[in-house]
């Protein structure tokens, strides 16, 4: 697996994040988790089922912060011809991080079904709510393929492939975020996007990844 250069060259065509001016950005107000989302407005077209309300995520981002967003880096096209694109970000905005890059696909224009999203420490808010009710109805969400689908590294070796994989490096030691790293690199057939510490995603993929 090639090494994220420290100032690749995007290729025009790809789908990822896309930065934007800080003088135009407001602070957001929070969204929905960008996965299936039991009683949250449903996109439309797309009725929700009845389940009970999943547990309050995140508080609202910093508005100071949110004004000026750390633009993601360019993507870099590895051998095989997925784009790889590196979003700085420390460990604690990781996870915010990758929503912010979910939520930018989908407004490019990706189908929810085409997004996986992988955490190499504390595990989406979505996936423990959803492991409420139980594995078979976890893995059924993803066999529906029809929205984002949240997973730790374990499950996304069972996962299939999605064109875009999105890696939020939100703790864990190094050595799952190298295996988070291969397995997304495996699953992802078009577009790779690295949330995280530029400097320890690097170390990792010095090491061999």
């Amino acid at each position: 697996m090639p090494l994220i250069p420290e100032e690749p060259q995007i290729h025009e065509s790809a789908q990822g994040p896309r930065a934007t001016p800080a003088s135009s950005r407001t602070a957001p107000t929070p969204r929905p988790v960008p996965g299936p989302r039991p009683v949250a407005p449903p996109r439309p077209g797309r009725p929700g089922p009845a389940r009970p309300a999943p547990p309050a995520q995140r508080t609202p981002r910093d508005a100071a912060a949110a004004a000026k967003p750390v633009p993601p880096k360019p993507a870099a096209a590895a051998a095989d011809g997925t784009q790889i694109q590196l979003v700085p970000a420390s460990v604690q905005g990781a996870l915010d991080a990758a929503e912010e890059a979910v939520d930018l696909l989908l407004d490019s224009g990706r189908a929810p079904g085409d997004v996986l999203v992988i955490t190499t420490g504390e595990p989406h808010p979505w996936v423990t709510h959803e492991l409420s009710f139980g594995e078979a109805s976890y893995w059924a969400l993803h066999d529906a393929g029809d929205d984002v689908f949240h997973t730790d590294v374990a499950g996304a070796e069972r996962a299939g492939a999605r064109p875009v994989v999105v890696v939020a490096v939100n703790g864990g030691p190094e050595s799952v975020t190298a295996s988070a790293l291969s397995v997304a690199h495996a699953k992802a057939t078009a577009l790779l996007i690295v949330c995280g510490d530029p400097k320890r995603i690097n170390s990792v993929m010095n090491a061999g990844v």
